[in-house]
């Protein structure tokens, strides 16, 4: 679903009561991106916020209902749509708590610690009235909007080489969760899930996935660097992750049997939420790197980036519960991707290549071409 689309349905808002959403944890996923996407989503309302730091949520959202505990929010009849933004290790506990209660669910990505957690987590969202979806929000970014319209419309042929990047210069290791030797800690925890479920989203389902992962940092205690392989047979995709990487990187480079694709910088929005501005306002989403097509020939032509809006994955979202639309994450695509994610863990630690560790009832689930 276009952004566009997702957000301008002819809907009037009077013709639904808002959907009451609340959000468990203020940390840096809920108040940089899911506070701004949900305010900002028409047809949603962001009714209170789990945190043992209202003076923090208060700072952003003066007058905002501020429950001492994630038990509390989700006991609360006035919530409709539970938000997770806590540590990895906490959502599929969470997530489980929030769909007995009848709750509908959005986990950020990962959903769950393992492939064990997700499955339990579909099943119980199967037999819930709630439904559940994950946030993977990065199919909304423009660099990869701009890829994939690029390869949807036969712009290199058929692909044969595809190699994701989101590397970045941190090289002080930060005192938080993400950076911890705790469970769901680590780069391949953290930004794996984007670089896999945009792969999933263009590829389908690999035949095998042969991951490296290693500490680079001095006094790192997780994985800052991955490298993984997911093997199609002809196709082969790269996706990486760093922590080390001052410049010279490429978000994509991408090459097909008519020419190449290579995207340099990434999606604006994250820098923007960080910078205060509103999402949906003006210049929201707005890409000035352009998208640079190469032909057999070696000529270039520029393409002027598609806008990014991640507000999608929540406007899908209303649209959904309203019964309006498709799911835009559904939950099965998310255990496809923890699916992934397990078996890069098993790659790396077994030094091999190993399939992907999903019956054929799931597969059968993803139910789209190249799954």
């Amino acid at each position: 679903m276009g952004m566009r689309g997702a957000l301008d349905t002819g809907l009037t808002m009077t013709a639904y009561p808002p959907i009451r959403v609340g959000l468990i944890g203020y940390g840096y996923a809920g108040k940089t991106f899911h506070a701004p996407l949900i305010s900002a989503t028409p047809g949603m309302e962001l009714v209170a916020v789990a945190s043992r730091d209202a003076a923090k949520v208060h700072a952003d959202l003066p007058g905002m209902r501020v429950l001492p505990t994630p038990d509390a929010l989700i006991a609360d009849d006035g919530i409709d749509l539970v938000v997770i933004a806590t540590p990895n290790d906490t959502h599929a506990p969470l997530a489980s708590a929030a769909l007995r209660a009848g709750r509908h669910v959005m986990i950020d990505k990962p959903m769950a610690l393992d492939l064990a957690e997700a499955r339990a987590l579909v099943a119980l969202a199967d037999a819930s009235p709630g439904q559940l979806s994950v946030f993977h929000n990065r199919r909304w970014d423009s660099d990869y909007l701009s890829v994939k319209q690029a390869i949807d419309e036969g712009a290199i042929g058929e692909v044969v080489h595809f190699e994701s990047h989101i590397d970045r210069y941190r090289p002080t290791v930060r005192d938080r969760w993400r950076e911890s030797a705790g469970p769901g800690a680590g780069i391949w925890y953290d930004l794996g899930p984007h670089l896999v479920d945009q792969a999933l989203q263009l590829f389908g389902l690999p035949a095998r996935v042969h991951a490296a992962l290693a500490i680079q940092r001095a006094g790192g205690l997780s994985d800052d660097w991955a490298h993984v392989r997911l093997d199609y047979g002809v196709r082969q995709v790269i996706v990486h992750a760093s922590m080390l990487v001052a410049g010279g990187a490429r978000r994509f480079v991408v090459h097909g049997t008519r020419g190449s694709l290579v995207k340099t910088g990434a999606d604006r929005q994250e820098a923007q939420m960080l910078a205060g501005q509103i999402p949906g306002s003006a210049g929201w989403g707005e890409d000035p790197d352009p998208l640079v097509v190469i032909d057999g020939e070696g000529r270039e032509t520029r393409r002027a980036p598609a806008p990014g809006d991640q507000r999608a994955c929540y406007a899908g979202l209303r649209d959904a519960l309203r019964c309006e639309a498709p799911m835009p994450v559904r939950a099965i695509e998310a255990l496809a991707t923890m699916a992934v994610i397990e078996a890069g863990l098993a790659s790396h630690r077994e030094g091999r290549a190993v399939s992907v560790p999903l019956t054929p009832v799931e597969r059968q689930a993803l139910d789209r071409p190249g799954f």
